[in-house]
């Protein structure tokens, strides 16, 4: 088709397949006609927008809440848009798609969540695959704890780079405070977006520029009521210990009323609790800076208050960032030891020093460091909150929520120190205290949706929370299938959670095998995974018959010694190669059928 006077005319050089070119082309000359004037057909290419694909990645469900967020935002300005989790798309399908916004965390040592493990094997895997077409950008969340901050997010971003995507907004790494950086993320890709001309959404294209079935299903919304930025002000019920005389540990059972907040949630699902810190804590850090408290300094959200009441309920005052170590560094000229440690590339010494290590410390260890009030809090993080996996059903404890948690308390370099949380929780949460909660939905760990299936639950110490609760929705929803239970702890006369609960379901038939491991109720450590072992037979009877396998707890050492494990069962009592196993496994991945809820 060649240009006609008066008629505009898209160009080879457009970003569009040459059916796409034509299309445009003989629509604009139908609409205005002969003589290059406007026929008075209503300007509809002009109206269409590039379609965006959002996925995330998540193993606690901020990531998603995130992409979320996106979606509302992009429907607003008009655009078409679909949302799933990274574990709904290939590469392969991604290669015909115009834009794939990603939101994604890391788990572990740079590893992908759980739903992005399979996409993100295929991804590496694929040398001849070529992403020409399409327009990106990643949003990262992390840690900054943790040696690989935000690495998975870092991988997936030059991945889709080195297989020839445009990146239309730069990369951003979120900390734990992700917040602020999410918001800035999400304006800067809608921003680039305006300057990018569509390549989808014409007709019999799908949005996808080659006819092919669209890679997502449309977004849906959900009304929004308590949330990590509005949460309830719950009562605290109950604050009993679980564990006994002679227990190395302080684990305690709390039940929170939910009464008038409106809020659900199901089993499996995660309680966010944001607390306050400790005010002894608060006193020290005050008199080691020569405040007396009165001084107004800004919150996180810009809100002027006195700086006591900023470190009581507003910033991290615990753990030392980057940001803190350097102004440290440079307010001490005398200290060349910590200026090393920080502008040295590799990190392992900076974090064996720093273990152990919290903000009073250095302020006690140089007393003629000084900070101007607002200049220190600019140097602290904001305080976050903590997630507990709930250990409930709401079906069995109406408008409550139970909690299983460790109280951590531990001696380091001839200090005691208290987890904020956990602290909070059990010594200054009292009846009439307000403990402000949320409900983290984690879609991801969900019993089946079919009662006749049987279960297999993996949860050494706390670990036991979710699987508390699956008992409980397993009885009140009358599920048929069968119920196995993995738990361990250190010693069985003093640790034994919810012992009398657990064996009462053993006796009723609602427990129909229930696996023990004291690690020191004998010479040698037994653990869950020993008793997988022993049981490697039974297992995989159990999964050939298909049975869900669920893992809460540890993710640095039990998970992985689970997953190893499981990886030995399928393998041996499967008779199966190694490479067998690994595809049988990820099978059960892909099929819901292997979940953990790990930290």
């Amino acid at each position: 088709m060649t240009q006609q006077p008066g008629i505009p005319f898209i160009p080879d050089s457009a970003p569009f397949t040459p059916s796409q070119r034509a299309w445009l082309n003989g629509f604009l000359a139908g609409m205005y006609g002969p003589t290059g004037a406007p026929s008075g057909a209503p300007p509809a290419a002009a109206a269409v927008k590039l379609k965006l694909n959002v996925l995330f990645g998540s193993q606690s469900g901020n990531a998603e809440s995130i992409a979320k967020r996106l979606v509302k935002e992009a429907k607003k300005q008009g655009y078409e848009t679909t949302i799933a989790a990274l574990e709904k798309a290939t590469p392969a399908a991604l290669a015909q798609e115009s834009c794939a916004l990603i939101v994604t965390s890391t788990w572990g040592e740079g590893d992908p969540p759980d739903n992005a493990l399979q996409f993100w094997q295929k991804l590496s895997a694929e040398n001849d695959l070529k992403l020409s077409s399409l327009n990106y950008s990643v949003l990262a969340l992390g840690d900054t704890n943790y040696e690989h901050f935000c690495g998975f997010g870092k991988s997936l971003d030059s991945r889709l780079e080195a297989l020839g995507a445009r990146r239309i907004f730069d990369r951003v790494d979120c900390n734990v405070d992700f917040e602020e950086g999410a918001a800035r993320w999400q304006t800067g890709v809608l921003e680039a977006l305006k300057k990018i001309e569509p390549s989808g959404g014409l007709p019999g294209s799908n949005g996808s520029g080659n006819g092919a079935a669209p890679l997502l299903e449309p977004a849906e919304e959900k009304p929004v009521g308590y949330s990590r930025k509005n949460p309830f002000s719950a009562r605290l019920l109950a604050n009993r210990k679980l564990t006994g005389e002679g227990s190395e540990k302080d684990t305690r059972h709390y039940e929170i009323s939910l009464q008038g907040s409106g809020l659900t949630y199901e089993a499996g699902d995660a309680l966010g609790i944001i607390p306050t810190n400790s005010p002894e804590l608060v006193d020290e850090m005050l008199r080691a800076l020569g405040y007396d408290g009165e001084e107004e300094v800004s919150s996180p959200d810009g809100e002027k208050i006195p700086i006591r009441l900023a470190l009581l309920r507003e910033y991290q005052i615990r753990s030392p960032h980057l940001e803190f170590l350097n102004a440290m560094a440079e307010h001490d000229a005398a200290d060349q030891y910590l200026k090393e440690l920080i502008s040295s590339e590799v990190r392992t010494e900076l974090d064996k020093f720093l273990w152990g290590r919290e903000i009073i410390d250095f302020l006690l260890e140089s007393p003629g460091v000084q900070f101007k009030p607002e200049e220190f809090v600019s140097l602290l993080k904001k305080l976050q909150p903590r997630l507990y996996s709930i250990a409930s059903s709401l079906k069995a404890h109406p408008e409550e929520v139970h909690l299983t948690v460790d109280t951590v308390r531990y001696d380091t370099h001839g200090r005691k120190r208290k987890g904020v949380c956990s602290n909070f929780l059990a010594e200054r949460a009292g009846k009439e205290t307000p403990v402000p909660v949320f409900i983290q939905v984690s879609k991801h760990f969900r019993v089946p949706k079919n009662g006749d299936l049987p279960i297999i639950m993996v949860g050494p110490g706390t670990g036991i929370a979710p699987f508390r609760a699956f008992l409980e929705e397993r009885k009140a929803t009358g599920a048929k299938g069968g119920n196995w239970l993995f738990f361990g702890a250190q010693k069985s006369s003093c640790d034994f959670f919810y012992k009398e609960e657990l064996e009462a379901y053993q006796s009723e038939g609602l427990l129909t095998r229930f696996d023990t491991a004291f690690s020191r109720d004998q010479a040698y450590k037994i653990y869950v995974q020993t008793r997988m072992m022993e049981s490697a037979k039974e297992l995989w009877s159990w999964l050939e018959q298909g049975a869900h396998f669920y893992v809460c707890g540890d993710a640095s050492r039990m998970a992985k010694d689970v997953d190893k494990a499981l990886h030995e069962i399928v393998k041996t009592a499967g008779a199966r190669t190694e490479e067998a196993a690994a595809e049988y496994i990820q099978k059960l991945k892909s099929d819901k059928r292997y979940q953990r809820d790990v930290y």
